[in-house]
């Protein structure tokens, strides 16, 4: 089951339906309102603000609040909460609108990935493998390979110190430093390794 989040009322495309007077202006919304021709798995949720959708396609979530005169096959209208984020909230809202009519988002750009993520990454790995009881070794075998560690594993070479700065890394964000990294806690300076990998 996976969670629901509660989202504030500003952040959301609201769906209402149009009034008689409007409705003349925005038959181009094909049939009305209708549920289903969104795509991606849908769930409703019951808020005290009134119903909210949420629909996941791909690996995007769309949310939106729905108002209570909606019905199947209404002739709707899409609203927009106004306030300093609106600019860069508008082309998720055109997403939504979108997707309201049938169209599936296009996929989301993958982001570079930066020499400090991949260190965050291997060095979550190397803390679950450790506690699952596998040896320096083993970890470096999971993390680089098994033909790496034939290669470059000694008893105090690099590879080996690489496992430890890991495993000590990992041990630092357990202990309270994945605070810093959800921006809970600000860092006096940026992490060594926040570059982009080429």
């Amino acid at each position: 089951m996976q969670p629901l989040w509660d989202i504030p009322v500003h952040e959301l495309l609201h769906v209402r339906a149009a009034h008689a007077s409007c409705s003349a202006a925005h038959r181009s919304v094909r049939d009305g309102f209708d549920l289903w021709r969104m795509p991606g798995r849908k769930r409703l949720a019951l808020r005290t603000t009134g119903l909210m959708v949420a629909a996941d396609v791909a690996t995007r979530r769309l949310q939106m609040a729905l108002a209570d005169d909606l019905a199947d096959g209404v002739v709707y209208v899409c609203t927009v909460p106004f306030g300093p984020e609106l600019r860069g909230q508008i082309a998720h809202f055109h997403v939504q609108a979108q997707a309201l009519a049938g169209h599936a988002p296009p996929a989301a750009s993958a982001r570079a990935v930066t020499r400090s993520a991949l260190l965050h990454l291997r060095a979550l790995q190397a803390l679950d493998a450790a506690q699952a009881g596998a040896s320096h070794r083993e970890i470096a075998q999971i993390l680089f390979g098994l033909s790496v560690v034939v290669l470059r594993w000694h008893a105090d070479g690099e590879l080996r110190a690489q496992v430890r700065h890991l495993l000590r890394r990992a041990r630092a964000y357990r202990d309270g430093g994945y605070l810093a990294l959800a921006g809970v806690q600000r860092t006096g300076a940026n992490t060594p390794g926040d570059e982009t990998l080429h």
